[in-house]
C-alpha cells in the first residue's frame, strides 16, 4: 500500500508543478510539456530519474518526466550496443511501444468523438 501512496504524491507533485508552471508563467501548455519532458531527460542523463523510478513507481515514470527519461536511456542502451547510430535509433526504439500506443487511441478517439466546430 505504501508503493501506491508514493506513486499518488509523486506524479500528483509533479502533476501540480506543471499546472502551477502552466498558471504562473508565460509558458504555453505545450511550452510546460516540453520543459517537463527536458528536465526528465537531463535527469537521466545525470543518473537522478532511474532512483526516483524505483522509489515512486508509475508515479515518476508515467507523467511527461518518464517520456524524458525512457528517451535517454533507451539512447545510452542503443549507443552501448551500436555506437553513435544509436544516438538517432535509441529513443524511438525505447518508448516506440507508448508511442504507437497514443497514436491508435488517438485515432479511436477521433473516430468516436464529435469534433466541435
Amino acid at each position: 500500500m505504501v508503493e501506491f501512496v508514493w506513486a499518488f504524491l509523486i506524479g500528483g507533485g509533479m502533476c501540480a508543478l506543471a499546472q502551477l508552471v502552466a498558471d504562473l508563467t508565460p509558458l504555453t501548455p505545450a511550452h510546460t510539456m516540453v520543459l517537463f519532458v527536458i528536465l526528465g531527460a537531463v535527469a537521466a542523463g545525470l543518473g537522478l530519474y532511474d532512483p526516483l523510478v524505483r522509489w515512486a513507481g508509475a508515479g515518476a515514470s508515467v507523467p511527461l518526466p518518464g517520456f524524458g527519461n525512457v528517451l535517454v536511456r533507451g539512447i545510452f542502451t542503443e549507443v552501448a550496443q551500436r555506437g553513435p547510430f544509436g544516438l538517432m535509433t535509441g529513443g524511438l526504439t525505447a518508448s516506440a511501444a507508448g508511442l504507437t500506443m497514443a497514436i491508435l487511441f488517438a485515432a479511436l478517439a477521433a473516430l468516436v468523438a464529435r469534433p466541435k466546430g
